[in-house]
């Protein structure tokens, strides 16, 4: 009988120990729940419901944009669009028939006033960063693009990249992206002094590769990574200069750089992803409330993409592998179209 009696307590001990673990799971499991769709409501009404700040904060009528690698591409966009939101505009790049065509069509179409300042921002030194503060320590800038980039010429292993190339890539997306904003940021910082009225803007155009690494384009993604990184770190600093820092996490669009020539639901032109960056600053869209702070993945589609990636089991890790696997095959296409074209030039 005691027998009885003691396996009876163990019993109802352990069933205890069971209703406690099943509760607790079920507690876990609903805490999730609710995290997971309130940060997909939060995604869905900042991208698609709540407007960004307005550009009007950063000194429209007055102040002057800064956009790098402005000849071609989501620069040359920037540009534009900036302009027709009444900023004067400096376009920098190298290819000089390029800036002075974009210059004229803006003031044209804008009835702004616009700047060229050709550059190669492979080939810098201190002068280049001088005869930069020179031409600019005059104006009022209120917003700088930092949209200057340069990626891989093909897929390939580090080991079969040549130096000139990765040195370009560093040169490009890491040096320039940081000098060209150690030569503005203290004149939006004396600017924002003067009166509170005055704000600043910067936006680097980053990549999802510097989010998730690619394989075959790793000094490529390593630099976006540094430019995040470089983003977060510098919104904090400024913050109290009424500085904004915005880092975009862009998937493809459709520009020279990413040698891709149709559009789609993921995939837009230059045009609408700038409209909807401009639309949106001070959003996190598709970033939002995934531990990266001062990022932003504005346009739609971009902004689904960053959601999927960071909202189920194994995270931006479970496409490394696939990114792997998509760009040998890019590569062995690349390849096979460039001895097409050896072949009908003999």
């Amino acid at each position: 009988m005691d027998s009885l009696v003691k396996n009876f307590h163990f019993s109802l001990a352990m069933d205890s120990k069971w209703d406690c673990l099943l509760w607790f799971l079920l507690f876990v499991g609903l805490f999730k729940s609710l995290g997971f769709l309130w940060r997909t409501g939060l995604v869905i009404a900042q991208t698609f419901l709540i407007p960004g700040k307005s550009l009007s904060l950063f000194g429209v009528k007055s102040a002057w944009a800064v956009v790098t690698g402005a000849s071609d591409g989501i620069g040359r966009e920037f540009a534009l669009q900036l302009g027709a939101a009444g900023f004067n505009v400096v376009l920098m790049a190298r290819n000089e028939s390029a800036l002075k065509e974009l210059a004229t069509e803006i003031e044209q179409k804008s009835g702004v006033s616009t700047k060229i300042h050709l550059i190669d921002f492979t080939k810098t030194n201190e002068d280049s960063y001088a005869a930069i503060t020179e031409q600019l320590s005059s104006l009022d800038i209120g917003v700088l693009v930092n949209n200057v980039g340069c990626g891989h010429s093909i897929s390939a292993d580090f080991v079969d990249v040549s130096q000139q190339e990765f040195g370009d890539i560093v040169a490009v997306n890491v040096t320039a992206n940081v000098r060209v904003t150690r030569v503005i940021l203290p004149m939006m910082i004396k600017r924002s002094a003067k009166s509170v009225k005055n704000r600043g803007l910067i936006i680097n155009v980053g990549s999802f590769s510097g989010a998730v690494p690619i394989p075959m384009l790793q000094t490529y993604s390593a630099t976006k990574a540094f430019l995040a990184t470089f983003s977060t770190a510098l919104a904090e600093e400024v913050r109290q200069h009424r500085i904004t820092v915005e880092h975009l996490n862009a998937y493809f669009i459709v520009t020279k750089l990413s040698k891709i020539s149709r559009t789609s639901l993921f995939v837009p032109t230059a045009k609408p992803y700038v409209a909807a960056v401009l639309s949106k600053i001070g959003l996190a869209c598709g970033a939002a409330y995934t531990g990266r702070p001062n990022t932003s993945s504005p346009f739609w589609g971009h902004a689904v993409l960053d959601w999927y990636i960071n909202s189920f089991p194994g995270g931006p890790s479970s496409f490394i592998e696939t990114s792997f696997r998509m760009q040998r095959g890019l590569r062995a296409s690349r390849l096979r179209k460039l001895e097409r074209e050896k072949n009908a030039q003999h």
